[in-house]
């Protein structure tokens, strides 16, 4: 799930997801931005490759817990650290 495996592709591991996420996330921003950021560049690629919003809740827990990501004042953003 983290990962990629046999039976996870590698644009829905969660890693990925977390990738992306950090590549939409610019600056500040909601998490209903980030999110809407994310499924428009998955819908630009040449595949779409559409993920569910549980999903990108996983990934963002995933980066909360590894301090990629700090949520304050109802806003997302990098982690500091």
């Amino acid at each position: 799930m983290i990962l990629p495996t046999k039976h996870i592709r590698p644009e829905r591991a969660l890693l990925t997801i977390g990738a992306e996420i950090l590549a939409a996330l610019r600056g500040p921003m909601t998490v209903s931005r980030v999110w809407d950021e994310v499924r428009r560049r998955r819908g630009v690629a040449a595949e779409p490759a559409p993920i569910a919003y549980d999903w990108f809740v996983l990934a963002l827990d995933l980066l909360f817990a590894m301090k990629a990501v700090e949520f304050e004042d109802g806003l997302l953003r990098k982690g500091t650290e």
